[in-house]
């Protein structure tokens, strides 16, 4: 079943063309890879999907329903949630806090004993449960990027938009984060899309890579499929690699 689908997309500001014509699906449970060099149009794409971008051309439907241009608020109560490339946590509330923040943005409603539960359970997933009293601030960078993936949980989404979760990690907290994202995936059903330069990891995890170049699809497939595309190595290691 596909649940989200990007039809022939084209974003503009002033003359620049950020995307161009881009198509793309997502079926319910994959994860999905968007890859492509910086300025490709990766984070644009997002920003159109989660509504806060209205695209000039094209459409976005999430579960057959067509929401090209609806505000981020209804985007994200009908499933869609999203982290950002830098963190964005409130500094100054606790972890917990922080988590309880995306709850409120799910459109659920439940008493607060389930409510705590439910972020307790969170927290223990990403790692986060005995920083749960701790401010965000004081957190280190897994952390926050832990911290987004929590808040973005609470939201309650049946498709998650990752965007560079594993930038500035170690290889341990990479190989951390890669089995958590794992684990949402196979234990919780979620399904994923997530943007990232960490090649290995990315088609380690991937079920389908798509790739953007200049704001254009450049390629689709399986990891190795793209991964061995001469057009795809021209662009990430130029034209004597290809």
């Amino acid at each position: 079943m596909r649940l989200l689908e990007v039809d022939n997309v084209t974003k503009r500001f002033g003359g620049l063309v950020a995307l161009r014509n881009v198509s793309l699906f997502v079926n319910k449970g994959e994860i999905v890879g968007l890859i492509g060099p910086n300025g490709a149009g990766k984070t644009t794409l997002f920003n159109v999907i989660a509504g806060t971008y209205k695209p000039e051309e094209g459409s976005v439907r999430f579960e057959g329903r067509d929401i090209t241009g609806w505000p981020p608020h209804k985007i994200c109560k009908l499933g869609i949630a999203r982290t950002f490339q830098t963190p964005k946590p409130f500094p100054n509330m606790t972890v917990y806090e922080n988590v309880l923040t995306g709850y409120l943005f799910s459109g659920a409603r439940k008493e607060v004993a389930e409510v705590g539960q439910e972020i307790t359970s969170i927290l223990k997933k990403l790692g986060l449960e005995a920083k749960r009293d701790v401010t965000a601030s004081r957190l280190t960078i897994y952390e926050q990027r832990m911290l987004e993936i929590a808040r973005s949980l609470a939201m309650k989404p049946k498709l998650i938009l990752l965007d560079e979760v594993l930038a500035g990690l170690n290889p341990t907290e990479t190989k951390q984060a890669i089995n958590i994202i794992r684990e949402l995936r196979s234990k919780d059903g979620m399904t994923i899309v997530m943007i990232e330069h960490n090649m290995r990891a990315v088609m380690g995890v991937s079920d389908r890579v798509v790739v953007l170049h200049h704001g254009e699809k450049l390629a689709e497939g399986k990891p190795q499929e793209v991964a061995n595309d001469p057009e795809v190595i021209r662009v990430y290691l130029g034209e004597a690699y290809a």
